[in-house]
């Protein structure tokens, strides 16, 4: 070990406010040992390139570092020492992260670093925010553009029209299930105002949060199988029904960090907290929605589309979501999910062409 190396392991922990920062600059430390090849105490910035490049600094760009070696390089040396690497690692990292990882925190369960199963690491470093959790935002996007789309076709005031021609496209039409992307394309269309402001904030921040440790393309198959689940439901038991909205994804959604809190119980903060706030949602939303369908016969809200999604999401969210310490019961359950949800599928699908005349 040479002098300078020496002088960076003996810098003292104990200067900041907790444990956890405590373990942070360590992990900054041997971060800082690891990639100053040559051991000279300084990073340059081929150095902070190469790590940015093997994504220990995730959200730091790459074509940034000059400017951030600049910015951070308090003694104008070119270089950065161990406490000048370590300000910018934490002074200067991101606001808009720092508070997504003490949301996430919350909402989804942190690692257990002494699994087997699992990468060892701080909770911050596994969830990936690289490719950022863009799959709600693109779908909230693309409503929130068919809906004004439909208002300023028709040109209705009270946000309320869906007769514009998104609408008319891909609205769910039991008349019209033969155009079967319709199955699929109502979650862009919605009511009223309510009903998608109320939609995209579920969508947004449970949505994203779950992508963040889930991974993008989990938490979309969990929505679309929602989706999907919603208006067949929808079809098999109000085959009359027309549908509008994405509240069986978003139920989806619900149920599935359900089934998280369920596979994930030891490993997750604040469990029984989530599982009752969550439950009793999910509850009395449909609770409410069964008794206004059946004290008013005009009420147009499509329970039969909530309770397909929440099942579904119920079921894909064990199969699809990471489960961060597999127990024997929880493989056999997950075996379970996956083939019920299949066969309800597929049953539905099968029942259309077997009795049509139950569709007319």
């Amino acid at each position: 070990m040479d002098r300078n190396e020496q002088q960076i392991q003996e810098i003292p922990l104990r200067n900041l406010n907790s444990p956890e920062d405590d373990e942070r600059r360590r992990r900054i430390r041997n971060i800082f040992l690891k990639y100053d090849t040559d051991q000279n105490g300084y990073l340059s910035v081929p150095e902070l390139k190469r790590l940015i490049k093997e994504k220990r600094c995730t959200d730091i760009p790459k074509h940034a570092v000059e400017q951030l070696v600049k910015l951070s390089d308090h003694d104008n040396d070119g270089r950065l020492n161990f406490e000048e690497f370590s300000k910018l690692c934490t002074e200067n990292s991101h606001l808009l992260r720092n508070l997504c990882v003490k949301y996430c925190s919350i909402v989804v369960p942190p690692r257990n670093v002494e699994q087997s199963d699992v990468t060892d690491g701080e909770y911050e470093e596994n969830m990936k925010f690289w490719p950022p959790p863009l799959v709600m935002v693109i779908f909230s996007i693309m409503e929130i553009i068919f809906f004004v789309v439909d208002i300023v076709k028709t040109q209705e005031t009270d946000g309320t029209s869906t007769s514009g021609p998104m609408a008319t496209l891909f609205i769910y039409n039991p008349h019209l299930r033969h155009e079967v992307w319709r199955f699929q394309t109502y979650m862009f269309v919605h009511i009223g105002k309510m009903h998608l402001l109320t939609n995209l904030g579920i969508q947004i921040f449970l949505g994203c949060a779950l992508e963040v440790v889930h991974c993008w393309w989990r938490v979309m198959l969990v929505y679309l199988a929602g989706v999907l689940a919603g208006s067949m439901g929808t079809s098999l038991f109000t085959p009359r029904v027309f549908l509008a909205g994405a509240s069986g994804g978003v139920y989806a959604l619900i149920t599935a960090h359900i089934a998280t809190i369920v596979m994930n119980w030891k490993q997750m903060e604040y469990a029984i907290v989530q599982l009752f706030v969550f439950s009793v949602f999910c509850i009395s939303d449909l609770g409410m929605s069964i008794y206004n369908s059946i004290t008013n016969p005009f009420d147009k809200v499509g329970y039969i589309a909530h309770a397909s999604g929440a099942l579904a999401g119920f079921l894909v969210g064990i199969g699809v979501l990471r489960n961060l310490r597999v127990e024997s019961w929880e493989r056999k359950l997950w075996w379970c999910a996956v083939v019920i949800y299949f066969m309800l599928m597929i049953g539905g699908t099968m029942y259309h062409f077997i009795n049509p005349s139950h569709f007319y």
